[in-house]
């Protein structure tokens, strides 16, 4: 079954029970965007909570398509301003934010894997179906449908 890179998987975040912490944290922070007033106040201290749990920084007001998976959240940092697409995958201790200037920030596509500990840094855009390897530091444009890997990362040639 192929995984779709513009139409979100919402059963991909729903909790598989009450000790779910990433789709747990997932859920409060969509809680949050939908929200107002106190019950925004309520879904913010739902989040810090799991937050602490997860051991993840997102921020609540994160652009997050619909289908994340964070099968291991603890060290998953995101910058605010990183634009995230439908139904990826995010691994442990990935690092979604600004390069040393300072100038922009992550977007990725949909259906993007990223391996653990891999880090995409700057104003990349990383293309649908795109797959980051563990412990990658992607600091140029990814493809779409392509497999980025190494320090610095580089594109692995198709194989045909």
């Amino acid at each position: 079954m192929s995984v779709s890179a513009t139409e979100p998987d919402w059963n991909r975040e729903t909790p598989r029970g009450w000790w779910d912490p990433s789709r747990r944290l997932l859920r409060s922070i969509r809680h949050y965007q939908k929200r107002r007033g106190v019950r925004r106040r309520l879904a913010a201290l739902r989040h810090r909570v799991w937050s602490v749990i997860t051991g993840a920084e997102i921020a609540p007001d994160t652009e997050i398509g619909g289908g994340l998976i964070l099968p291991h959240p603890n060290g998953v940092v995101i910058h605010p301003d990183v634009i995230i697409g439908p139904n990826c995958i995010i691994f442990q201790q990935v690092t979604l934010g600004t390069n040393r200037g300072g100038q922009g920030v992550p977007q990725l596509g949909g259906h993007v894997d990223i391996g653990p500990g891999a880090r995409v840094l700057g104003p990349v855009r990383v293309g649908d179906h795109a797959v980051i390897g563990a412990n990658a530091v992607v600091l140029a444009d990814v493809p779409a449908g392509a497999v980025a890997v190494g320090i610095p990362a580089r594109i692995l040639p198709a194989k045909g």
